[in-house]
C-alpha cells in the first residue's frame, strides 16, 4: 500500500513487528511455560527498547488476558493467508478497498467464520 517509502519508516514498522513477536513470546511462554511475571518482564527489557513501565503494564496486560498476543497473530496470518487466496484467485479483480470492506463489515466474529465470509465474497467477486 506504500506505507513505508524510506528506511527510517520501515525501521519503525520493524520495530512494531519486533514487539508483537517479544509479546507473542511473553504470552506463551507465561501460559504455556509456566514463567513468572519477573522472567516475562526480564525477557522483554532484554529484547525491546521500551521503559519498564511500559513493559510492567504489557506484561501485566498479557497476565490477565491469556493468548492475546497469540490470538492477534493468529488473526494476523489468516488474514495474510485470505488475502493471498483472494489476489491469487481473483488477479485483475482484486481491490484491496474491497477486500478490507469484506473483512471489517462483520465485526469481530471466529477466525473460521471470517474465512467462511471471505471464500463467499472471492466467489461473488469472481463471478462479476
Amino acid at each position: 500500500m506504500g506505507f513505508y517509502k524510506d528506511p527510517y519508516s520501515k525501521f519503525g514498522q520493524l520495530t512494531y513487528e519486533m514487539w508483537r513477536a517479544i509479546r507473542l513470546v511473553v504470552d506463551t511462554g507465561m501460559h504455556a511455560l509456566g514463567w513468572s511475571q519477573q522472567r516475562a518482564i526480564d525477557y522483554f527489557k532484554t529484547n525491546a527498547g521500551k521503559t519498564e513501565h511500559d513493559i510492567i503494564v504489557e506484561v501485566d496486560r498479557y497476565i490477565v488476558w491469556p493468548g492475546q498476543a497469540l490470538a492477534y497473530k493468529m488473526g494476523e496470518l489468516k488474514i495474510k493467508e485470505l488475502r493471498s487466496r483472494a489476489e491469487k484467485t481473483l488477479g485483475d479483480k482484486f481491490d484491496i478497498r474491497s477486500f478490507h470492506d469484506e473483512l471489517l463489515r462483520h465485526g469481530a466474529i471466529p477466525l473460521g467464520i471470517l474465512e467462511t465470509q471471505v471464500e463467499a465474497w472471492i466467489a461473488r467477486q469472481a463471478a462479476k
